[in-house]
């Protein structure tokens, strides 16, 4: 009989791919259980589609779907190009009518409320497509925007949207003078005082304030049937409040600004235009895009055409591939994602086939490694405003964001690296300890982490009439804030640690009064509870305690009647929504990890989440998810990650599947090795 290495090799003189990755899961996943067992046979088909879904170079890249905001503006960025592509504009108004309600509006998430804003961007989004105003999808659309405030209550980014295309004034957009680039870092407002996403997304935004193109649309195209009244008189469209002095007082600065910004004269402006321009440049350069994010892409391109840029100009291709390399077309539809997450989606992805057994020396893992390995960031970016002497070494979320690395990617890429055994290479060893060096040196002074920057927590900037949506600033969270005590308890190091002292201290009165965590960065607080359970487990906190057993007891009482877990987006905005909704797969793996974290392994909880997720696999392997789980900007953007369905239910299986014969996680099996050398770490010597 031939050996698992002798049947791969023939596999590849044959160069069956697909065999090769069957034969490759079958002897890489241990059997933690009978193979009869029907939780084995879910983890085997589970890992078995994982693996083939897996690109020849090593990564994993899932799908990403917003709103219908982003084709949306996908539409309007080739209107004010002159650049319609008239088959792909039909494919993408396909995609928005599937998604419309029945009421007529769009929501932000799906089965999620009907929201404005987005409603008047996808119906101006199809009259420009070619639909008429008259068709019953249009009129119940009208009638919906109409009866809920008409497109005056729209928000800043809608309002920006229409001002371009001639819809609206341009005074009744809240002023943001380009001299902004002026502004010191001891004035209340600046750009390192935002986060890297506003950063991003404002100075593009500065050049087009300045500029106020305007793109000539025939009235058949417009969108003036959605106002309640006459749109060119509008001036004031954001009023002051009572009980709100601090926004009020905004409201009139923003008023004072507009005064003083017709009358800026050229010789401030134009080297303000110039230094503005340095700036998105700089960040544009690579094939990534500016921040990597659609919104910061498209107000590139229209701030570069603004400023006279040619069709030739090097940014401006390089920007507008970028933008192309985010659309989707399919059989049916097209849409645009927001962004990429192939960082994300691989390490996830990998730690989720490392705890269903893969090791080491799989080849899959191999080379999972080695592209994860060769994403690691080593030039400084805008996190070094506020940390000079910090040397690089992080990881970012898309193919390339050089600029931005975050914390919550490299916490996550550098323990599926630890799981795929990268701290047994010597030669590898430095680039781990390189990556811990900079997390460590990311921590605020409270003890949290955030995602980007260091202390950007100036929460007064969302009264700011532009901060509408209410996430400029990226403070620390519990969620991010977990990862790195994870990701440190991983490597050996316990609560004597300082900084690991002063995070628990952060998550412990970060607790809400009922015993879940907020989750910033998913949905909502099973994400937020599920992340800290995960640390304070690891880290070996006493699970008797009463904060913990707390939020162990709301995952138990939250879970629903077919044994799954979810909660839905909205309970964000309403309080009384925490931890309901409808059974994902997802938030399931999540609840399932988080209880297992803290010994709760044989609760009948865990049994018959674990029950779920085996009678809800679908034929593929894999889980069906509709729902949104990933959180984008708490009430106003959020994800589905295609991935989610995929890797964690996975994760939650093969980590349930060895805790129930009495063997440890992967996660486990390497913390009892004994602590990871990485050697003199630099930030710790400087601290």
């Amino acid at each position: 009989m031939s050996t698992p290495d002798e049947t791969i090799a023939e596999l590849v003189l044959d160069q069956d791919t697909e065999e090769i990755v069957e034969v490759l899961v079958e002897h890489a996943v241990h059997q933690l259980e009978p193979a009869s067992d029907p939780i084995q046979v879910a983890m085997n088909r589970a890992a078995n589609t994982l693996a083939q879904r897996q690109a020849n170079d090593g990564h994993w890249l899932f799908e990403l779907e917003a709103d219908v905001t982003i084709p949306s503006e996908y539409i309007f960025l080739q209107y004010f190009m002159r650049t319609v592509d008239r088959d792909r504009e039909l494919q993408i108004g396909k995609y928005l009518r599937r998604r419309q309600h029945d009421n007529g509006s769009w929501g932000l998430y799906e089965g999620g409320p009907g929201d404005i804003s987005a409603t008047v961007k996808a119906y101006f989004a199809l009259k420009l497509a070619g639909d008429l105003p008259s068709e019953p999808h249009m009129v119940r659309t009208r009638n919906w925007v109409r009866a809920n405030g008409g497109a005056e209550a729209v928000n800043v980014f809608t309002r920006i949207t229409l001002a371009i295309f001639g819809q609206i004034p341009w005074r009744t957009v809240p002023a943001m003078p380009v001299e902004i680039m002026y502004l010191p870092k001891w004035w209340f407002f600046n750009l390192s005082k935002v986060s890297y996403w506003s950063r991003c997304v404002i100075v593009p935004l500065l050049i087009i304030f300045a500029k106020r193109p305007v793109v000539d649309l025939t009235p058949e195209q417009g969108v003036s049937e959605l106002f309640l009244s006459d749109p060119a008189t509008l001036r004031h469209v954001d009023h002051f409040k009572p009980g709100k002095p601090l926004r009020n007082a905004f409201l009139l600065f923003d008023r004072l600004l507009k005064i003083v910004d017709r009358l800026t004269p050229d010789w401030v402006r134009k080297p303000a235009l110039r230094r503005a321009e340095d700036w998105m440049r700089d960040h544009a350069k690579g094939k990534g895009g500016i921040g990597a994010i659609y919104p910061a892409m498209a107000n590139a391109a229209v701030a570069l055409r603004s400023l006279g840029a040619p069709e030739d100009d090097p940014d401006f291709i390089r920007t507008m591939q970028a933008i192309e390399d985010l659309v989707l077309e399919k059989e049916e539809e097209t849409y645009c994602q927001p962004c990429v997450s192939p960082i994300w989606d691989t390490c996830l992805s990998l730690t989720a086939m490392t705890e269903a057994g893969a090791q080491p020396d799989h080849p899959a893992v191999q080379q999972a490694v080695d592209w994860l390995l060769d994403q690691q960031i080593f030039v400084k970016g805008d996190w070094s405003d506020q940390a000079r002497d910090l040397p690089p070494g992080g990881w970012a979320f898309q193919f390339e964001n050089d600029k931005y690395p975050d914390v919550d990617d490299t916490g996550m890429v550098l323990m599926s690296l630890i799981r795929a055994g990268v701290h047994d290479k010597e030669l590898k060893i430095k680039r781990i300890n390189q990556a811990v060096n900079w997390v460590l040196g990311m921590q605020n002074p409270d003890g949290s982490w955030g995602a980007f920057d260091i202390g950007n927590d100036h929460e007064y900037l969302n009264n700011i009439p532009f901060a509408d949506h209410g996430a400029l600033v990226d403070p620390g969270t519990a969620d991010l804030t977990a990862r790195c005590v994870e990701l440190l308890a991983m490597l050996g190091y316990d609560q004597n640690f300082p900084p690991l002292h002063k995070a628990l201290e952060f998550l412990e009165n970060d607790q809400e009064e009922f015993g879940a965590w907020y989750g910033r960065w998913g949905v909502n607080y099973i994400y937020g509870t599920w992340s800290v359970l995960s640390a304070v487990g690891i880290l070996g906190e006493d699970v008797a305690k009463p904060y913990i057993r707390k939020s162990v007891e709301w995952l138990k009482e939250i879970q629903n009647p077919d044994g799954g877990w979810g909660e839905s987006c909205n309970s964000y905005d309403d309080p009384i929504l925490r931890g309901k909704g409808e059974s994902t797969a997802s938030q399931t793996a999540w609840a399932i990890l988080g209880l297992m974290a803290v010994g709760e392994v044989d609760c009948v909880q865990v049994e018959r989440g674990v029950d779920y997720l085996v009678r809800t696999q679908n034929d593929a392997g894999e889980w069906d998810e509709e729902a949104y789980t990933g959180t984008g900007f708490p009430r106003v953007f959020y994800l589905r990650y295609h991935g989610y369905s995929r890797y964690f239910p996975l994760w939650a299986l093969a980590s349930y599947a060895r805790l129930r014969r009495g063997l440890p996680t992967r996660q486990f099996e390497i913390m009892n090795q004994g602590p990871i050398d990485l050697g003199p770490l630099p930030f710790l010597a400087t601290a």
